[in-house]
């Protein structure tokens, strides 16, 4: 029987990219699982059932059904906690503590012992501490939370090494849609919810913790085979396509492991907007990851399934427009329409100033569930351009750091992860209406809106001179100064010129 040669139809790159897509789909998963799945594991207060009546005064008797949370079927999710709302912000905040933590660390391990390896290890813990989310729950909440800890502490290696492998498989005019595989996650959020409500729904909520757990184990046996850190070890690419990739990066990618220039980078304008805008992006993204089902089950009174369903809507609208803008920057650069900075800022309407519009328009909605749920749609989606914005900006700056400084980015940014819990947990404490999430929406809206200004001030798209991979510059290393070689004439170099 004649053996099929993937090669021949299908690009070693492709598969990369592919591989890319679902990783970050599986990282999301195993981020946004307890969102859904803590509304089964605590007993409802009885307050929300207030809340939930002033908004179904809006909703006609024909569709009112979809909305009533039913308190009888709760108990049968499997067994519930008195959990109130600040330790349920707890919880679900734990993962970006760890995620936090480790973002910097994460991109110096991915530059030290490679990207593929730091995620196959990352994943595999993560799987295994999923698995036994159920156990950790029932010991002590604080079990619980040092689990979803170390669950974010091995997660933040993960974009960081995405990042590294970008740098050294993505050509240049090719870019653009590698940096779309990143939103892998959005298609991750959208299955996820809904895949776990109905999860609950008919077997439970431990349930839902194993099933996210075997899926990530498995996907990571494929990571571990298909995935090389650059295409010069890649087992199985063609000789042509290793030259395509290679020649198109020359002269941006250093073949030899460099110290980052971390006091130069410190001294950098364009880097810090980076950070900025980046911490903007991931407050909208999170926000609504961690508190998002909670609105539309506590405040607008969906049941637990419809929930998942709804909530997961605003990130397939982001996957698509992701897609669609990653495409459309593409042929920008092709075209040389515009230049790196100004698409950049012309994006960062999109990805961020909209957004923010949006949210806010939201909080005049009320109760019209319909509005509500098309504006937070429109929102997220609309913040899709950030694959043109701040998550590509690292490449730009310093492809051979893009690891390195997406890694910083992302520790900075995934404060957000537990502040905005947080504070969702402070204001909804003694009530959770809708006066308190309008409260919710506007900060949310002017951290979107003054991040994306300052970036359209301050932002550059220009390669900065930090990442010069042939000139020569004083690093500093442990605070003792080194001066560095040309490129071509590394102290390696010398050595092997002198035994000749």
């Amino acid at each position: 029987m004649a053996i099929i040669n993937i090669k021949s139809f299908l690009p070693t790159r492709a598969i990369i990219w592919i591989m890319l897509f679902t990783c970050t789909f599986f990282l999301y998963m195993i981020r946004i699982n307890l969102s859904i799945i803590i509304l089964a594991m605590v007993e409802p207060k009885k307050g929300n059932i207030t809340v939930t009546a002033e908004c179904l005064r809006e909703v006609t008797p024909a569709n009112i059904s979809d909305h009533v949370i039913i308190e009888s079927k709760v108990s049968n999710y499997g067994e519930q906690y008195k959990w109130d709302s600040n330790l349920q912000g707890l919880i679900l905040g734990s993962y970006f503590w760890g995620f936090f933590l480790t973002g910097i660390p994460g991109g110096i391990l991915a530059g030290r012992f490679g990207p593929t390896r730091c995620i196959t290890i990352s994943f595999i813990v993560s799987g295994v501490l999923t698995l036994v989310g159920p156990w950790a729950a029932a010991i002590h909440p604080v079990v619980l939370i040092i689990s979803r800890f170390l669950i974010g502490a091995v997660g933040g290696v993960v974009f960081p090494s995405l990042h590294f492998l970008v740098s050294r498989w993505a050509p240049p005019d090719e870019k653009g849609k590698f940096i779309g595989a990143l939103l892998g996650g959005s298609l991750g959020t959208m299955i996820t919810w809904p895949m776990l409500g109905a999860i609950i729904e008919s077997f439970g909520w431990t349930w839902a913790f194993l099933s996210c757990g075997i899926f990530v184990i498995c996907w990571t046996v494929l990571w571990f085979y298909l995935v090389a850190d650059s295409p010069e070890v890649h087992p199985r690419i063609s000789e042509e396509e290793k030259a395509y990739i290679t020649d198109s990066l020359s002269g941006n990618i250093a073949k030899e492991k460099r110290q980052p220039p971390y006091k130069k980078m410190a001294c950098s304008v364009p880097f810090w907007t980076l950070i900025i805008l980046h911490f903007g992006n991931l407050w909208g993204l999170f926000f609504l990851m961690t508190a998002g089902p909670n609105f539309l089950s506590s405040v607008l009174g969906f049941t637990l399934g419809h929930t998942g369903f709804l909530a997961a809507l605003p990130y397939f609208a982001r996957l698509i427009f992701g897609f669609l803008f990653g495409q459309l920057g593409d042929l920008i650069i092709r075209k040389s329409w515009m230049n790196k900075t100004m698409i950049r800022k012309s994006f960062v309407l999109f990805s961020h100033i909209l957004p923010g519009v949006l949210l806010f328009v939201q909080t005049l909605t009320g109760c019209d569930v319909t509005w509500a749920i098309v504006l937070i749609t429109l929102s997220l989606g609309s913040n899709g351009a950030s694959t043109l914005t701040n998550l590509q900006n690292s490449q730009d700056l310093a492809p051979n750091f893009a690891g390195i400084i997406y890694g910083i980015a992302n520790c900075i940014g995934s404060t957000t992860g537990f502040i905005s819990p947080a504070i969702v947990g402070y204001l909804t404490e003694k009530h959770n209406g809708l006066n308190e999430w309008h409260t919710i929406f506007y900060i949310g809206s002017s951290v979107y809106i003054g991040c994306g200004i300052i970036f359209c001030i301050f932002g550059s798209g220009d390669v900065q001179p930090w990442n010069d991979i042939v000139s020569t510059e004083k690093k500093e290393v442990d605070g003792i100064e080194n001066i560095a070689f040309d490129s071509f004439e590394t102290k390696k170099d010398m050595e092997v010129s002198n035994k000749v």
